[in-house]
């Protein structure tokens, strides 16, 4: 008789791995400590991904398994443990050098130009980091200069993150230096770093030769028009660039007639941002010009610009033609009626906007009007912001009538309108037909007892809404006990935000009452007493005892 022996599974090396890649750190912990096998399975992954801090584990258990850190955290606490800087420097240094290690996050760690020149010399023989995040320490200019000649040496970095570190135009000449040699990075952040117009010239020299980056952040970095004209020269030229963050400097008119001149011939730049500078109506005329030509941007953030309804008279006539851009940011600028109306006009023709937000721009009713004859007929749209504006329930009611027969907005936002009860029961109709939005955001807006109560009809009907807000109204007991009604019917709905109303302890009870019986297994953000919060728990218990 021939005998057979079974193998137990988890005697098999893939099992185990299969198992440890499901455990937590506590349990890949103990299973490394079963068996020398069972600690050839159990310990790679529990140093996959290791943060150093105060309580975690010692600098020899590091030193010992750093040969299997892929991912490394080290917190500020961590130097406590440390005796002095020149060992703390030389540890970090030596883990950051190891042969397996792909990213790691040095955020907030108080580095200053000493440490970073110890990293600096790492980062020359690494052979396997790919991103270094050294956000908000204060490396300065000796520290950008330090790490600019490891990227001259370094041919695996391929994100780099300086963001906040006291780098002004000297750092940013050195960077640029590395840039025109360097083979691997494709992502640099500059971010709120006072590298100035010289800075950003230095760095345009850069773009000029540089083949590999593609996303280049100079947020909040004091650039004026001679940065952004330098930049542009770079634009004309550099054929890999396709993300470019401008926003939060100091650009004006002049500075974006330049970049639109660039726009007209750059064929690889995608996302454009600009929120926060001074371009005015002058800079929207000349981008405009751009995109009337421009084949490949998608993404254009004007936010906070100072453009008023001749910028984005001038915008509107582009979008009558643009078969690109899919995403226009014009946030807290001017734009009024005027603005609103001319936009209209280009949503009836336009073909590719999928996004459009209009946050903050002074339109009242009739600019919501003519918004709204737009999308009974734009086919596109999916997104629309008119958070803060003063469309009023006239304005709401004219929204309304088009989401009626709209067929692709999904998201529709309306923060702080004083829509009231009359806008909210106006949509609420619309609601009760309308087969494609998702999102409908009402926070802010007045609605008392009787709009939640028109908006409770809806959603017993309605089969495509996910998510509702209606934080900071006026809606009460009745309201609140109407909304319960409508979760006890309504199988789409996931998330209702009803913070800071009026509805008490009762209308409390009443919604938790609603979540016995809700299939959606709901998310509902409540502010509550205890009785409420007591009723809430009841019903939360039972929820979780069903999952």
């Amino acid at each position: 008789m021939t005998k057979t022996f079974q193998t137990h599974p988890l005697d098999l090396y893939e099992i185990r791995s299969i198992i440890a890649s499901n455990l937590g750190l506590k349990d890949l912990a103990s299973c490394a400590c079963v068996s020398l096998e069972w600690n050839t399975s159990f310990t790679p992954p529990l140093y996959d991904s290791v943060v150093l801090s105060d309580h975690g584990p010692s600098m020899e258990t590091i030193e010992r398994n750093k040969h299997l850190i892929q991912h490394l955290t080290i917190q500020s606490f961590f130097y406590k443990k440390l005796s002095s800087t020149s060992t703390q420097d030389k540890a970090v240094s030596n883990i950051v050098a190891n042969s397996t290690l792909t990213t790691s996050d040095l955020g907030s760690n108080l580095i200053e130009p000493n440490r970073a020149q110890a990293l600096s010399e790492a980062l020359k023989t690494t052979p396997s980091l790919i991103t270094l995040d050294l956000t908000s320490n204060s490396i300065g200019d000796h520290g950008a200069h330090a790490l600019a000649e490891a990227l001259k040496a370094n041919s695996t970095l391929a994100t780099l993150n300086l963001r906040d570190n006291s780098i002004e135009p000297h750092g940013a000449q050195a960077l640029s230096e590395a840039l025109k040699t360097t083979t691997s990075l494709i992502t640099m952040n500059l971010a709120s770093n006072p590298i100035g117009d010289h800075g950003a010239q230095a760095l345009a020299e850069a773009l000029k030769t540089n083949s590999t980056l593609t996303t280049l952040n100079m947020y909040q970095n004091s650039i004026g028009d001679d940065g952004a004209e330098a930049l542009s020269e770079a634009l004309k030229i550099n054929s890999t660039l396709t993300i470019l963050y401008l926003s939060d400097n100091t650009v004006e008119g002049y500075g974006a007639q330049e970049m639109s001149e660039a726009l007209k011939t750059n064929s690889t730049l995608t996302t454009l941002d600009l929120w926060g500078n001074n371009i005015g109506n002058n800079g929207a005329q000349a981008i405009s010009e751009a995109l009337k030509i421009n084949s490949t941007l998608t993404t254009l953030d004007l936010g906070c610009n100072w453009i008023g309804s001749a910028g984005v008279q001038a915008l509107s006539e582009a979008l009558k033609t643009n078969l690109t851009l899919t995403t226009l940011e014009l946030v807290s600028n001017m734009i009024g009626d005027n603005g609103a109306q001319a936009l209209s006009v280009a949503l009836k023709t336009n073909s590719t906007l999928t996004t459009l937000n209009l946050r903050r721009n002074m339109i009242g009713d009739n600019g919501a009007q003519a918004l709204s004859e737009a999308l009974k007929t734009n086919s596109t749209l999916t997104t629309l912001g008119l958070k803060t504006n003063m469309i009023g329930d006239n304005g709401a009611q004219a929204l309304a009538e088009a989401l009626e027969t709209n067929l692709t907005l999904t998201t529709l936002e309306l923060v702080s309108n004083s829509i009231g009860d009359n806008g909210a029961q106006a949509l609420s109709e619309a609601l009760k037909t309308n087969s494609t939005l998702t999102t409908l955001n009402l926070r802010r807006n007045m609605i008392g007892d009787n709009g939640a109560q028109a908006l409770s009809e809806a959603l017993k009907t309605n089969s495509t809404l996910t998510t509702l807000n209606m934080h900071i109204n006026s809606i009460g007991e009745n309201g609140a006990q109407a909304l319960s009604e409508a979760l006890k019917i309504n199988s789409t709905l996931t998330t209702l935000d009803l913070r800071n109303n009026k509805f008490g302890g009762n209308g409390a009870q009443a919604l938790a009452e609603a979540l016995k019986t809700n299939s959606t297994k709901t998310t509902l953000n409540l502010v509550v007493g205890d009785n409420g919060a007591q009723a809430l728990a009841e019903a939360l218990l039972r929820l979780s005892f069903e999952s």
